[in-house]
């Protein structure tokens, strides 16, 4: 399935039916007064996040979203039927924001089965028997009903994750994402493998966490460079950061510090929330690298950092009890296996 983090759509609620305009009309009724209906109600735009969703791929060929109009009444005091509600599904983590220059934030859909009425159809019309009076007992009076509610609008995806991977390009995350996970992540020993945020699900003793792939970032992804401002919008909700740094690149101090300073540069508290460091790729690294790559990392500020190799599953449990000690004890207990994940973690 292809990955869309971002859609702009057209939403529109239903128009309220028409009032009717309507006489009774019986045999030995000479004069039988009004009796038409009110028109029904328009139907609402309402956006639900479900699961098993996470992309927003459909928005791409399905951009316009009209809810029914309500129906007209009829006479005999009929009121119309009222446009039935169009509830338009979006993955659970969806933001809806106006189509403005600031892209405002009018709705966040952050849990399974949430739903907001985004747009209320319009009232249905009065139909002329409401009119009726003391002093006018035939009126033709009636109403068309309100128009639908209208607006283009922008659809945004933050993937809700417990554990972002972030990491300069070709640090090994897809590689580690695989190893713990049924993700199937593309890997390939060249930059910019990773062109999608992952997802895969972790179970590691009795423990079950979700972790977010996201891809590499390079200095001034922040300001959107290699538009990675929208890749950063994925860890926004995380709660625990594990950075990994190549142990075999050139300068693993300085690939750190470029990363911690592109969550710093975007905000939205990244470089509040805990890190787990970790120096991959260590089973190809020369004799000496990795003790050299830690001292510098620590001269660096960086705390400790555990060393792992992906491809051969050391110190990979190491890094998965940090996780579920940040996590803490409220992280969800693990259940059956499922199709997406593998019921619990073991070396390669």
């Amino acid at each position: 399935m292809h990955f869309l983090d971002q859609a702009k759509i057209y939403a529109k609620s239903g128009a309220g039916g028409p009032g009717a305009v309507s006489f009774r009309r019986e045999k030995f009724v000479e004069f039988g007064g009004p009796d038409g209906g009110d028109g029904g109600k328009g139907g609402d735009i309402i956006f639900e996040a479900v699961g098993g969703l996470n992309t927003l791929i459909d928005f791409r060929y399905t951009q316009h979203f009209r809810a029914p109009r309500g129906k007209g009444g009829a006479g005999r005091n009929k009121t119309g039927a009222g446009g039935k509600d169009l509830v338009v599904k979006v993955p659970v983590g969806t933001q809806i924001l106006a189509d403005d220059e600031e892209r405002t934030v009018i709705a966040d859909l952050t849990k399974e089965g949430q739903q907001v009425v985004f747009l209320k159809g319009g009232q249905g019309g009065r139909g002329n028997a409401s009119y009726k009076t003391s002093t006018n007992r035939a009126p033709r009076q009636h109403q068309t009903g309100e128009a639908g509610e209208e607006m283009w609008l922008w659809l945004r995806l933050k993937l809700l994750a417990d554990v972002g991977l972030v990491g300069l390009p070709n640090s090994g995350k897809s590689t580690f994402l695989n190893a713990v996970t049924n993700a199937s992540a593309k890997v390939g020993d060249y930059p910019f493998t990773t062109i999608r945020p992952q997802l895969g699900v972790v179970r590691h003793k009795g423990r079950e966490f979700v972790l977010a792939d996201i891809p590499g970032l390079i200095e001034g992804a922040a300001d959107g460079a290699g538009i990675g401002d929208r890749f950063l919008g994925h860890v926004e909700r995380t709660r625990v950061l594990l950075h990994l740094v190549d142990s075999v690149g050139e300068n693993p101090a300085e690939a750190w510090r470029t990363v911690r300073d592109e969550l710093a540069n975007y905000g939205a508290g990244l470089t509040d929330k805990a890190e787990i460091l970790a120096l991959s790729r260590c089973d190809i690294a020369e004799d000496g690298a990795v003790a050299k790559a830690k001292k510098a990392l620590k001269r660096a500020g960086a705390r400790d950092p555990l060393t792992i190799s992906a491809a051969t599953g050391d110190g990979i449990e190491a890094v998965l009890d940090a996780i579920i000690e940040r996590l803490g004890p409220e992280l969800q207990v693990s259940e059956a296996a499922d199709d997406e994940a593998r019921s619990d973690w073991s070396p390669l």
